[in-house]
């Protein structure tokens, strides 16, 4: 007896910004606190928290909230953040003169960063 996986299609609403430069690390706290949030609390968080990805999350956030209302036309008070993620991009490395005439790396980090809206279930 064969079983048939269940095929539900969840329309999702998907922005990407690649290459940020800011480290994947400093994302993730911010990207923690809206996790699993309606839109609307979302942008309030990010307005207010005192980081510097905040601003790079509320930018992008907006970008899938206009996304999944002009292509996938999704209602916005249904949406939620589904699935937050940065991941690690490539590092810029530098160089900085040090004592004695010695040379010391610097590590330009950047990150990858996903936002998928979802809308909730009724």
């Amino acid at each position: 007896m064969e079983e048939k996986a269940i095929e539900t299609d969840v329309i999702e609403a998907k922005a990407t910004l690649k290459y940020a430069r800011i480290s994947s690390r400093k994302v993730k706290i911010v990207a923690d606190l809206i996790r699993n949030k309606k839109v609307e609390e979302a942008l309030s968080i990010l307005k207010f928290a005192p980081k510097a990805s905040s601003e790079i999350l509320e930018k992008l956030l907006k970008s899938a909230i206009a996304n999944a209302e002009n292509n996938h036309f999704m209602n916005r008070s249904n949406l939620y953040v589904a699935e937050i993620f940065a991941n690690q991009g490539p590092t810029l490395k530098r160089i900085r003169p040090a004592a004695k005439g010695s040379a010391v790396r610097i590590r330009k980090r950047t990150s990858h960063i996903t936002i998928v809206l979802r809308e909730m279930a009724k």
